[in-house]
């Protein structure tokens, strides 16, 4: 029921770019201009200026955002009241998670789900735990899984799971035989990283900085931010990654991939971030509890 224009206006508003408002509504770059326009020209005020190569908010276009921010949380919440009234469980999900847990963990949980709840059209987006977040804090997806604990003002944070990174290597490596690797033992092997803005990323580097080994210690090979790329480089025998215990599981079992615990265990929990104002509907609810429960069970059974 909202008004379309305020719609494109909050995200534009909220990214600060044309370019990636298009992208984020999967709209053209001149379709998104000219909805602005006709705002514009709807409240005779402009709404954005440039600066220095990007664009800012004028003092009308940050009144018209703290009502925009209003206006849709209304509209939703009114969607989502009216819907629960009808009783079953239904409409669109809008989950975002991150890599870790879109590829490895939570196919089953919401095929599980989808079964249970048939009406439900869950939509994911699969992007790191950074990103995601602030997907999350922009209101353009309702409920975030990612493998830190969020960052930004305004979201809560419910611990989900636990996971166990782990060092992985190829059969035959040097470090394979072992029981055990240490913080010291990781810097002196090449090392395949994930990407910044990763949860896995963020929780290696601390676990190692604690234990002494600086970031710039590390003898990085190579940084990607797929965990599938990570898997097929390491197997070839070039290095030693960190990764969860659980995105290797298919390759443990083929025998393809080595698997040691970090000594200390380096335990991480997964987490669900979502707006700690927003009003949470029934299918968000739901969806929470169902999901927590088969995560944990699906951590316990390993």
């Amino acid at each position: 029921m909202a008004d379309r224009r305020l719609q494109v206006f909050y995200t534009v508003a909220r990214q600060l770019s044309f370019t990636r408002a298009a992208e984020q509504l999967c709209m053209t770059q001149p379709a998104v201009t000219f909805q602005i326009k006709q705002l514009e020209e709807h409240f005779d005020a402009r709404l954005f200026e440039r600066d220095r190569g990007g664009i800012v908010l004028t003092p009308a276009g940050r009144v018209v955002l703290d009502y925009a921010e209003r206006i849709l949380e209304l509209n939703t919440e009114l969607d989502q009241r009216v819907g629960d009234l009808r009783g079953a469980v239904s409409g669109p999900l809008l989950l975002g998670c991150s890599m870790t847990i879109a590829e490895f963990i939570l196919p089953r949980v919401l095929g599980e789900f989808k079964a249970a709840h048939p009406l439900v059209q869950p939509h994911m987006t699969v992007a790191n735990s950074e990103t995601i977040e602030n997907r999350v804090a922009d209101h353009t997806i309702d409920l975030g899984l990612i493998e830190s604990p969020a960052h930004l003002p305004g979201l809560h944070t419910e611990v989900c799971c636990d996971d166990e990174l782990v060092v992985i290597c190829a059969h035959g490596y040097p470090l394979a035989a072992q029981k055990a690797v240490t913080a010291r033992q990781i810097a002196a092997e090449p090392y395949v990283s994930r990407e910044t803005g990763s949860g896995t990323r963020e929780f290696a580097d601390q676990y190692l900085v604690a234990a002494g080994v600086a970031p710039e210690d590390l003898n990085i090979v190579m940084e990607l931010g797929s965990p599938e790329a990570i898997k097929g480089v390491v197997e070839t025998g070039i290095g030693i990654a960190i990764m969860s215990r659980a995105s290797v599981a298919k390759e443990l079992r083929l025998g393809t991939l080595v698997a040691l615990p970090l000594k200390p265990r380096l335990m991480r929990t997964l987490s669900l971030v979502y707006p700690q104002k927003k009003f949470r509907s029934r299918l968000l609810s739901t969806f929470v509890e169902f999901a927590t429960t088969r995560m944990r069970a699906m951590a316990a059974t390993g």
